[in-house]
């Protein structure tokens, strides 16, 4: 993350700081008595010059009367230095790592929600689908080229879905199923994988058509992780949310997208249509 990009995300914290304490009527000097310190450490945190701790914020709320705002902030705070991470920090030394860095991530969530509409979400590749795509993003990327051990780690990694610890919700675009990527063999192959990935319990995949009555625009691809953090995938970098209404607000469009696809024996008519098509 930039340096830039650190300091936007404490201004906004500090911001919204700002603000509670105006709509609860109260100077500067009020709200440090309230909270028992100086009106300089106020200040500094209004200026975003000091970042506040679990324990400011919470007093800052609770002498706001807003002490329901705190989790939020709290949440917003402790990700400020990591919430907006460029891809090309975290991929500077190849793509493999990146796999393996996620594992305890991967490893502990027990629900995991994921919304694509261009790629075959990672979970649910397969090898030779995951190197064409990780070439795709080295080269675009001038990266060292380490696709096929990344792509070897994300399918090791993926074996998660089949343990029966884990729940896998996943939505795609019927795009999705047509983007080539790799060779027609490749692609064959991949749709393959997504028909016998179905027919697992702990994996549930819809398909949006094309078709479908839009009740909702397809968003960036993202993926939750139980109800605690979303990773938000953008061109030049990855967006951790963890702010508890943030990642409500992305549970409520996944379950919006998700009535909007179709599932069994539609889903796999679709995917079936499109492996026919590379024939």
């Amino acid at each position: 993350m930039s340096c830039s990009s650190a300091q936007a995300a404490r201004e906004s914290i500090a911001a919204r700081l700002k603000e509670l304490r105006l709509d609860a009527g109260l100077t500067m000097q009020a709200l440090a008595d309230r909270c028992g310190w100086s009106k300089a450490k106020s200040s500094r945190i209004e200026a975003a010059r000091t970042a506040p701790s679990d324990a400011d914020i919470r007093a800052w709320c609770a002498a706001c009367g807003s002490g329901d705002q705190a989790a939020d902030l709290i949440a917003s705070s402790r990700t400020a230095d990591s919430m907006y991470v460029e891809w090309r920090r975290v991929q500077r030394t190849g793509l493999r790592r990146l796999q393996h860095a996620n594992l305890p991530l991967y490893q502990r969530t027990e629900l995991f929600r994921v919304y694509s509409s261009r790629v075959v979400p990672g979970l649910l590749q397969t090898e030779d689908y995951a190197h064409a795509l990780l070439s795709l993003i080295a080269g675009f990327r001038h990266l060292p080229d380490d696709a096929r051990a990344a792509a070897i780690a994300r399918v090791e990694r993926s074996h998660l879905i089949r343990d029966g610890h884990h729940r896998v919700v996943l939505l795609i675009e019927e795009d999705v199923l047509t983007h080539r990527i790799g060779s027609d063999t490749v692609m064959a192959g991949q749709l393959a994988h997504l028909l016998t990935v179905m027919s697992y319990p702990a994996v549930s995949l819809g398909v949006i058509p094309r078709a479908a009555r839009r009740e909702l625009w397809g968003p960036e691809t993202f993926t939750m992780f139980d109800d605690r953090r979303v990773h938000v995938e953008l061109l030049t970098a990855k967006v951790t949310v963890t702010a508890p209404t943030e990642v409500q607000l992305y549970r409520r469009a996944f379950t919006r997208l998700s009535g909007m696809a179709v599932h069994g024996p539609r889903a796999r008519a679709l995917i079936s249509g499109a492996i026919h098509s590379l024939r």
